[in-house]
């Protein structure tokens, strides 16, 4: 699961909203720690917005910190946690913090952001199961 997450040049294909990632930069910070700027563009309708974030992914520890840089909110802020849960499972604790530089643009996009957000866990968890198969119960 960390590498889905990791694969951020993918979220186009499977995430809600995103139009567009686009990795600027990559540097590995050594021991297993990588660190990216990327800019997502979030779409819907005629609104389209840009963002740029710094994201650390860190496999030793199984997170990925992803730090807002630049765009059109006031703050952003996304945690992935990844526990195992047995020999193919895990337990993903994901938080995400954030509010809007423009009260119109937290107007508009507010509410479709938070039905986004819980659509977003349920894409990850579906392209997981088309990535790794889902084993039946």
């Amino acid at each position: 699961m960390f590498d889905l997450v990791a694969d951020g040049e993918k979220y186009p294909e499977f995430v809600p909203l995103c139009s567009a990632l686009r990795i600027k930069s990559r540097t590995s910070k050594g021991e297993g720690i990588t660190v990216l700027v990327a800019d997502m563009t979030v779409a819907y309708k005629i609104i389209s917005e840009t963002f740029t974030s710094r994201v650390t992914l860190d496999r030793p520890n199984l997170k990925v910190l992803v730090e807002y840089l630049d765009g059109p909110f006031k703050r952003l802020q996304n945690r992935w946690t990844f526990r195992p849960a047995g020999e193919n499972a895990c337990e993903v604790e994901f938080f995400i913090d954030y509010e809007f530089r423009s009260r119109t643009l937290a107007m508009l996009m507010g509410a479709l952001f938070d039905t986004a957000f819980r659509k977003f866990a349920a894409a990850f968890e579906q392209r997981a199961d088309q990535v790794y198969g889902r084993k039946p119960a």
